[in-house]
């Protein structure tokens, strides 16, 4: 089931930002890491759109929103496969239709997901707060 974010998803969300991040980011210190889950709870996840993906009761990942810009993607590790972050996805483009994201050169997970979903690239650049290359994703609804 897919919902709107509710203030007690917080702390199963970060759980599995963490948990993503640390697999699709294992470039990213610890402490940098520590620096976005911060962020995460107490900017992101409150302000933007952000959508969970729940399953028995329990949020597995959530897509947040800033228009039709996608912030983030975040999947519990555990449910990689099986067709939640295209569920996700599929409802960002319900949404807003096209659709933008940035994501770090070298997350070789995310990319494979944004290109099997029909994200092409846009620009390469460095960015600001991670100081790595990063690369502007587009998909056209």
């Amino acid at each position: 089931m897919i919902r709107p974010f509710q203030t007690d998803d917080t702390d199963a969300l970060l759980v599995a930002w963490r948990k993503a991040s640390e697999l699709a980011h294992p470039f990213l210190s610890q402490d940098f890491l520590d620096q976005s889950d911060q962020a995460i709870r107490d900017i992101y996840l409150p302000k933007a759109e952000t959508w969970v993906a729940e399953l028995n009761g329990t949020p597995v990942g959530f897509i947040a929103l800033l228009g039709n810009m996608v912030g983030g993607l975040f999947l519990h590790p555990d449910h990689h496969g099986a067709g939640i972050g295209r569920a996700l996805m599929d409802h960002a483009v319900q949404q807003h239709g096209d659709l933008t994201v940035e994501v770090f050169r070298d997350n070789a997970i995310g990319r494979a997901f944004y290109a099997a979903y029909g994200f092409t690239e846009v620009k390469e650049f460095i960015d600001d707060y991670a100081g790595l290359p990063t690369l502007e994703l587009e998909f056209r609804a």
